[in-house]
């Protein structure tokens, strides 16, 4: 019987080498992916501004999702300069 170049062979069965390592790589890649998009789409302000509010304040009381997206896009539609709105 051959053996298959890049298989070990054990106990009869056949296992890749470095086998975890695509895995691992897979996931990592992943990871990024998830981050950057979150990231072109703004839904990790939120986790930010959380982070900011308890390391600056820890009693002040945390705004809810959809709280903090109101008053992010009443504050993004107030500023003529941010480009939001065309008139």
């Amino acid at each position: 019987m051959r053996r298959a170049r890049g298989i070990r062979w054990s106990a009869g069965v056949a296992r890749r080498p470095y086998g975890g390592r695509w895995r691992a790589a897979v996931a990592r890649w992943a990871r990024g992916v998830r981050w950057y998009v979150r990231e072109l789409t703004g839904e990790s302000a939120y986790d930010r501004y959380v982070e900011h509010l308890r390391q600056h304040d820890p009693d002040a009381p945390v705004p809810t999702r959809a709280e903090f997206e109101r008053r992010r896009t009443d504050a993004r539609e107030a500023d003529p300069r941010s480009g939001f709105r065309c008139c």
